[in-house]
């Protein structure tokens, strides 16, 4: 009995391919020597990092606000800016009991001294009215009448000695309450300032985020979208002070107790949107939408020591589980070759390209978004490696399957690979959508394990159809795959067929 070879529509120039996929590989490459991105960031299990411990700050008569409540709403806070600057398995953790209560931020590398100091901040943004502002130097001469009845003559002394040449008066605190008349310095310390109570606040900002002024020199600035609440403060606040003379005409942008910016209001603005200037740069601006868009902390916090920590995965234990990932990615190989013969150096190839592809990811990764790699992260791509060399095994089965039924290698090769990609989609979406559901509701060590796994499970799909499909579509024009030699892996032996002799 014989069977009739279909004609199949085959692979449009698979050699197309496997050059697209060469030149993104060189690409990739010379990206990481221009990025400087030569090694991959290593997380706290693997390298060790920075470690500072805050204490929460109890003014007279407020210990009561020092709850557990209170200490878990700011590591769930502090936790969403970490995650913001990217993926680096940070640890942010509430120690202690009661009043003594603190949080303990864990930064992996020696650059975590820039992540802490900015998940630290208290973020208490403020607007407050202008009401006398003058030079940071104090002068001998140097006294402010009262602008406004509402200021003390107690208030106006201490503006005229204000110094804002000196560090600590342009620290920034946080502690000022909302419903006092203040003393402040901008961040510069060139200018001091009286300001009126607060009358918007920064929890009623809904949006923040970083932008850039291309039309007026290239300057960064905040813009802020403020919710119901503060929109019509916002407004009301604008309204008032438009017809004001200087200074009581500017609004002040105070931030933990600094001014960042006093701009003058020409109009009102009651649309609820603002932007905050004052000679950022990108990094200050991102930094500071960041802070403000997850909210202030309930509470202030004393900064504590900043210090190394040591990894916490001991070097006998990475070596030993990197050499059983080792020992299992070379069994994988040797088993491909042993029962896939010649098939089996696609395997090998197409695991090569893979690693290839993640390695460089990795470092790329790690210095656009902070990407740090865990032995959880390893573990998500050995996992992933798996799923892949799976992929590897549908495909290749359904091709013997289709010479089986009597078509020639070619056209198995097509036909296989028809029926094959479903099963392979399907398989590789299931394991991205489980590592999506494990990104977005899991803390520490698993979102690594998640994000690794399903960027490892994508990378496979681009190298099954733009790698394995081509160079098999090529190898199948090969009399050495073609003819069924016994090394191949397509031999009667091999497919397991019996061919009956002549009479």
């Amino acid at each position: 009995m014989s069977t009739t070879n279909k004609p199949v529509k085959t692979a449009a120039r698979p050699g197309r391919s496997l050059a697209i996929l060469g030149l993104v590989l060189v690409a990739m490459t010379s990206l990481v020597f221009i990025q400087g991105a030569t090694s991959v960031h290593l997380g706290l299990d693997l390298r060790g990092g920075t470690s500072v411990t805050l204490q929460p700050r109890i003014a007279p008569g407020e210990a009561g606000k020092v709850t557990s409540e209170s200490i878990d709403q700011a590591v769930s806070i502090i936790r969403q800016r970490v995650n913001s600057l990217g993926v680096a398995e940070s640890e942010v953790t509430a120690q202690g009991s009661g009043t003594n209560r603190q949080i303990v931020i864990s930064v992996p590398g020696d650059t975590g001294r820039r992540v802490v100091e900015l998940v630290g901040q208290t973020a208490e943004l403020r607007f407050r009215q202008v009401l006398a502002s003058g030079s940071g130097i104090p002068a001998a001469a140097d006294t402010a009448a009262t602008p406004t009845s509402g200021v003390s003559a107690d208030l106006n002394a201490k503006f005229a000695t204000f110094d804002c040449t000196k560090a600590e008066n342009r620290q920034g605190t946080g502690t000022d309450l909302p419903t006092d008349t203040i003393v402040a310095c901008d961040r510069a310390g060139v200018t001091k300032y009286i300001l009126a109570p607060a009358e918007v606040l920064g929890r009623q900002i809904s949006k923040a985020s970083a932008g850039i002024d291309t039309q007026g020199g290239n300057a960064w600035y905040v813009s802020l979208t403020f919710n119901n609440e503060g929109t019509s403060a916002f407004g009301a606040l604008t309204t008032r002070v438009t017809t004001l003379p200087e200074p009581t005409n500017q609004v002040a942008i105070v931030l933990d107790g600094l001014v960042v910016s006093s701009p003058r209001i020409t109009e009102a603005i009651p649309s609820g949107n603002a932007q905050i200037t004052g000679s950022f740069t990108q990094l200050e601006a991102q930094d500071l939408a960041n802070v403000l868009k997850y909210g202030a902390l309930p509470l202030a916090f004393d900064r504590g020591e900043v210090q190394q920590i040591s990894p916490t995965l001991g070097a006998d234990q990475l070596n030993a589980g990197l050499l059983a990932g080792a020992l299992g990615l070379g069994l994988v190989f040797l088993y491909s070759l042993l029962y896939y013969r010649g098939l089996g150096l696609v395997t090998v190839g197409s695991l090569t390209v893979a690693g290839s592809l993640i390695y460089l990811l990795f470092l790329l990764l790690g210095k656009w978004i902070g990407f740090t790699l865990t032995l959880a992260g390893i573990a998500g791509a050995i996992v992933a490696i798996g799923v892949t060399a799976d992929s590897f095994i549908i495909y290749f089965e359904r091709i013997r399957d289709e010479v089986r039924e009597g078509r020639s290698l070619r056209t198995a090769v097509e036909t296989g690979w028809t029926r094959a990609r479903r099963t392979i989609l399907v398989a590789d979406f299931v394991s991205i959508i489980a590592a999506v559901i494990l990104y977005f509701f899991a803390v520490g060590g698993v979102r690594g394990f998640a994000f690794t796994l399903g960027l490892t499970t994508l990378i496979d799909l681009v190298v099954v159809f733009v790698f394995t499909k081509p160079l098999v579509s090529i190898l199948s024009h090969l009399s050495f795959f073609s003819s069924g030699s016994s090394m191949s892996g397509f031999s009667s032996k091999s497919l397991g067929t019996i061919v009956a002799k002549e009479a």
